[in-house]
This record gives structure tokens, C-alpha cells and sequence, in this order.
């Protein structure tokens, strides 16, 4: 029986430096082939498929307008610019962008779906069905129906919730909501199609809603205590702690009448 052959420790190290090497040889021609196929211009991207909502956005001018801002190839374009490219177009929300082997994209579109006008007169902007703000060129909107909402930078969300948990305790009695506003210090107000503003006082909903209830449940019947209706109101102010004080048209009184309990 022969001996075992011990290697050197030093045939062992250049044995492994010659493998190490290989290795790194082998990695380095398959990043360069990599490289090489990434760029070739058989992918260089040839065409983009815009689907999805695109009434306000004619496909053919966007997709001119976002090839001459496309670099890369199939491979290699940067999908988030391709993406950040098409949501800069008016009334476009926003873009899914995918690769489509050989050398193509494809787009899908969501475009914003106005709910509101935000802010004041000549103020082009609106709000969509998420609370977001944007700006859009209101020629291009039915503008006829679309109530104002306005209210600090950021506030969107909250004050199209607001809206849409008031609007229809409103309309249930004939008094429509033109413009709903939230001030700076977090206090809302309101002004009806019939002209009448309202002062509703700080809060969120749960604060803010029992003092409507209470005030329509009511109204009626402070109106009708001087022979007017709920329409001849002026204007009404809710932030009392125990009641809310009205002025109706055609009323004159040494002072606000208020409600109480």
C-alpha cells in the first residue's frame, strides 16, 4: 500500500489563484457579451402601445412626444423615465410601463376623473375621485354640476371626504352644496346653491356632522316660525355650543336668532 501523496501547500494556493482566475475570465466575457446584446440595435426600441383612458390625451402625440425623451435599448431604457415621462402630460394620473421582447413598450394609462373644482376663480385645477389635485385646462370639463372645494395645500383627501358624507345630508333637503372650504385653522364652511353660506366650526366628521343634523332637522321650523321657508336663508352659523344662529331673508331682528335646545 502506497503512501498517501501530501500536495504542497504552495501547488494547493496556485491551484486555487488558477481556478479564481478562470472564474473571473469566464464572468468577465459574460458581462461583456451581456453588454454587447444589451446594446445591439436589433433592440433598440422601435414602438410604444398606449391603452387605457386616453380621452383627454390623443396616443399618437403622446407617444411622439415620449419617444424623443426614450434612451436605451430593450434591455437598457430606464422604465421609470419612460413612466415619469407620460404622467407629466395633462390629465394623465398614471402610467404602467412594460417591456415587450424584442424591442417595444408597452403603456397603460389611468387618466383623472374630476370630481371638483379645487381652489377659487381662476384657479385651473381640479380634484379627481382619490382627493388628488391637479391642473387641467377647464375648457375641457363639464364644469356644470362640479361643486368648488377648496382648502390648505395637501388637504384634498380630507376635504372630499368631508364633501361627500355632507353632501347628500344637503340635498336630501333641497339645499345643495355649491362650494365646501376648510381655512387654514381647520375651520369648514359652506355656500348653498340658493346663496345661503354656513359656518360649520373646526372638527373632524364625527365633531361636524351633529351639528348639521341638528341644523336641518330644524331649520324648518325656525323658518316657518316668521313665515319663510328654508330657502329664504341667508346665512347660519353652527358653531354655537348649544344651537346655531340664522339670518333669513326679509328678517329683521334686533339680533341673530338662534336656536336652542
Amino acid at each position: 500500500m502506497k503512501p498517501a501523496v501530501v500536495t504542497p501547500m504552495d501547488v494547493k494556493l496556485m491551484n486555487l489563484t488558477g481556478a479564481v482566475l478562470v472564474l473571473v475570465f469566464v464572468v468577465l466575457c459574460a458581462m461583456t457579451t451581456v453588454r454587447t446584446v444589451a446594446r445591439a440595435r436589433a433592440f433598440d426600441i422601435q414602438g410604444i402601445t398606449v391603452t387605457g383612458d386616453t380621452r383627454h390625451n390623443n396616443s399618437v402625440t403622446l407617444r411622439a412626444n415620449v419617444e424623443q425623451r426614450i434612451a436605451g435599448t430593450f434591455f437598457t431604457v430606464d422604465l421609470a423615465r419612460v413612466r415619469a415621462a407620460f404622467e407629466s402630460a395633462p390629465w394623465v394620473r398614471q402610467a404602467v410601463v412594460h417591456r415587450e421582447f424584442p424591442n417595444r413598450l408597452r403603456v397603460s394609462l389611468q387618466e383623472h376623473q374630476p370630481v371638483a373644482l379645487w381652489g377659487g376663480e381662476g384657479d385651473p385645477r381640479l380634484i379627481n375621485s382619490f382627493g388628488e389635485v391637479f391642473e387641467a385646462n377647464l375648457g375641457e370639463v363639464e364644469q356644470d354640476g362640479l361643486p368648488t372645494l377648496s382648502g390648505p395645500e395637501g388637504q384634498g383627501p380630507e376635504v372630499l371626504a368631508m364633501y361627500r358624507v355632507m353632501e347628500p345630508m344637503f340635498r336630501a333637503v333641497d339645499m345643495p352644496i355649491e362650494h365646501l372650504d376648510l381655512s387654514a385653522r381647520g375651520s369648514w364652511s359652506v355656500h348653498l346653491e340658493a346663496g345661503a353660506s354656513m359656518e360649520l366650526g373646526r372638527g373632524n366628521a364625527e365633531e361636524v356632522l351633529p351639528r348639521i343634523e341638528r341644523f336641518l332637522k330644524t331649520v324648518n321650523q325656525v323658518a316657518s316660525r316668521y313665515g319663510r321657508e328654508p330657502g329664504a336663508m341667508e346665512s347660519a352659523d353652527l358653531r354655537h355650543e348649544n344651537g346655531y344662529a340664522i339670518r333669513l331673508r326679509g328678517v329683521s331682528t334686533p339680533q341673530t336668532d338662534a336656536l336652542k335646545k
